[in-house]
């Protein structure tokens, strides 16, 4: 895997593999496979701190989402997942507080939101693709320990009289619980609201019985029937999966990737980063030859089938640029390729969806464009001659801003196809049609009776599918100025736009958890009680009382 980062740039890596990991041991034994959690203290992925009492930073969740993705892919048997410590009497104490109290804004904010869509990801794989967890909480659970474990089906706490679970944010660190804590116990657990407020300002948690009267945990259970009783569980849960018993894995192979001064190169997905104007485009090609249409040519070709191998890429750059590239504010969406080879495999998508390689696949494609839809960047498609935005990859633009087709006398297509109407879900649970059009089932089914019809530039605009049509004479300049304009605007005031408008109408569990939960974190991230000289976050652990502005905002 050829790389190439500019000497002066230290770049975060998203790319990992088993034999690296440095914080999880993975082990899979029939139909269950246990992920147990056992942090080296002094491999963080920045300096400066030390990962005691299996904390975490971004490094560790790096790897958990690498481990989740190679269960879903290369162990297809599986079918339960206990999440659990190789520490004794400490399941998770949550992020790693000396991370978060040196860590810059825009790091703290970023390491929370992957961290949400890992947390998510487990949800995601429960939902759809028959994949149960059980956090096996094998002693003390703490903030995001215990955030960990509500994303989980089941959660399971050792009744040893001193581990408890707690969200302990408020209280000792003048944050929040950043990564679904607090929905999740009102949406998910349905922990009633007052216990929650009690819970959630009680530093030390709660244990035992307790826990499970209110809510928090699913069962308690003594050490010495502990072990016995989440496996009986897994077990249990595995018998309800309809994942294969034995089918062979697709192994999860590195991506090709080339990296320089100019941006990030795979082999469908291109990169190209323009720091003057504050501007990445992203590139996306359609497959370059025919694709298989039987299942047993799609899985001989395995992680290289174009829309796995294309969607792992384009995975892969939506996190480089998120976390790299900090002031590239705008990113520009197309596409490249004949729209009927997409279509094609958009078929061989609808017909196999139900077998488990290929609706991993169809998963895959749809976290990637839900990664997209929740990144605080500005998205404009730019639909000109040699694209093909058609099914699957009409997906990117649906999921811009805005969308800029080109009116000329041989005016480029779009293609809807059936994947448009649900397969792609977005955290809403809501197609990106859907969202376009509020549910309009007139208009929906107007769409559906234009599916696989290459739709030129005025009948596109008719359909209000995109936002505007430049004339080959305008196309260049109000481009120009509109990408301009864009990258002119304050990035603060965009974030809140681009996330208010794109998730307008109908919410969901995660929508609430990115939009609300998210953002109030984010602002009590910048605010003097949490991150000030003498805010919780910053004194933490140094013997320092913090010192409120106790004005109400």
């Amino acid at each position: 895997m050829a790389q190439h980062a500019p000497a002066d740039t230290p770049l975060v890596d998203y790319q990992t593999h088993p034999e690296q990991y440095q914080h999880w041991h993975l082990a899979c034994e029939g139909p269950i496979a246990t992920l147990a959690l056992d942090v080296k203290e002094d491999r963080g992925i920045r300096p400066g701190y030390t990962l005691k009492l299996n904390s975490y930073d971004l490094g560790v969740d790096i790897e958990l989402h690498d481990a989740i993705q190679r269960i879903r892919f290369e162990h297809p048997e599986v079918r339960a997942v206990i999440l659990t410590s190789a520490k004794e009497r400490i399941f998770c104490s949550g992020a790693n507080i000396f991370m978060l109290g040196q860590a810059s804004h825009a790091w703290k904010v970023n390491f929370c939101k992957f961290t949400n869509e890992t947390r998510n990801s487990l949800e995601d794989a429960s939902r759809f693709s028959g994949l149960k967890f059980i956090a096996a909480c094998n002693g003390t659970t703490a903030g995001g320990g215990y955030e960990l474990a509500l994303a989980c089906d089941e959660i399971i706490l050792v009744d040893d009289r001193s581990s408890a679970v707690s969200l302990p944010e408020v209280p000792l660190l003048g944050v929040l619980p950043g990564t679904g804590g607090l929905t999740r116990l009102t949406d998910k657990r349905k922990v009633r609201h007052d216990l929650a407020d009690l819970f959630c300002t009680t530093a030390e948690g709660v244990r035992g019985q307790r826990a499970k009267e209110w809510g928090l945990v699913d069962e308690v259970v003594k050490p010495a029937q502990f072990a016995e009783y989440v496996r009986q569980r897994a077990l249990t849960l595995a018998a309800l999966s309809d994942r294969p018993v034995d089918a062979q894995g697709v192994q999860l192979t590195p991506l090709p990737r080339t990296i320089d001064r100019d941006g990030y190169h795979y082999e469908f997905v291109d990169v190209q980063l323009d720091p003057k104007a504050r501007r990445a485009t992203l590139t996306v090609s359609a497959p370059s030859h025919s694709q298989p249409d039987e299942l047993a040519d799609i899985l001989a070709l395995g992680a290289r089938w174009w829309p796995l191998q294309m969607a792992r890429e384009l995975d892969d750059a939506i996190l480089m640029l998120r976390t790299n590239n900090l002031d590239i504010g705008v990113w520009v969406l197309k596409t490249r390729g004949d729209a009927q080879g997409v279509l094609a495999t958009d078929t061989v998508l609808s017909r196999y969806s139900t077998h488990w390689f290929v609706r991993e696949v169809i998963g895959q494609l749809r976290r990637t464009f839900a990664r997209l839809d929740v990144s605080s960047r500005s998205l404009f498609a730019l639909i000109d001659q040699g694209s093909c935005f058609a099914g699957t990859l009409l997906e990117l633009a649906l999921a811009a801003d805005r969308i800029y087709m080109l009116h000329a006398a041989e005016a480029p297509t779009l293609s809807l196809s059936e994947l448009n109407f649900g397969a792609y879900p977005m955290v809403t649970h809501l197609s990106r049609l859907e969202r376009r059009f509020y549910q309009d089932a007139a208009t929906l089914a107007q769409l559906r009776s234009a599916v696989r019809q290459p739709l030129d530039t005025a009948t596109a605009l008719r359909l209000g599918l995109i936002t505007a049509a430049p004339d080959e004479l305008d196309w260049d300049d109000e481009i120009r100025i509109a990408l301009e304009e864009r990258a002119s605007l304050s990035p603060d005031a965009l974030t809140g736009l681009e996330a208010n408008l794109r998730f307008g109408g109908a919410e969901s569990m995660a929508s609430r958890i990115f939009g609300r939960l998210s953002a109030w974190q984010n602002w009590i991230f910048t605010r003097p009680n949490a991150v000030g000289e003498f805010g919780a976050l910053r004194v933490y652990g140094t013997g320092t009382k913090a010192r409120f502005d106790w004005e109400r905002v």
